[in-house]
């Protein structure tokens, strides 16, 4: 197994894209163009990114960068589950389970952006 996929952050990040890709199937035609290609592609953005980094951190630098990355599309993220939310597409029990998942993997994230020295 890559070692990337080892990574607590890119496992919580890779369960809420997955999860998202479930309960966005039954979000309406209308949003196909829109809200559904957003949320997923800013979800799975945030595991290429983890992805991407872990290959570049022979390079401490790189490796921050694309970290930030995984962290910007991880708060699209958060952006698209509240429009999901308010557009009464996803119940608020889910919205909340998304949304703390989501929140886990932003602070392992932030960790990691902190304490790079730690992945090199």
């Amino acid at each position: 197994m890559p070692g990337y996929k080892t990574l607590l952050a890119y496992q919580k990040a890779k369960q809420v894209a997955d999860e998202i890709f479930i309960v966005s199937k039954a979000f309406p035609a209308e949003e196909k163009y829109s809200l559904t290609d957003q949320i997923r592609r800013s979800s799975r953005s945030v595991c290429a990114c983890i992805s991407e980094a872990y290959r570049k951190r022979k390079y401490p630098a790189h490796f921050v960068s694309k970290l930030t990355d995984a962290d910007m599309e991880n708060g699209e993220t958060e952006v698209w589950l509240d429009f999901a939310k308010d557009c009464n597409y996803l119940a608020q029990e889910k919205y909340k389970a998304l949304y703390a998942l989501n929140e886990e993997a932003a602070k392992l994230l932030a960790y990691m952006i902190s304490h790079p020295e730690k992945f090199l």
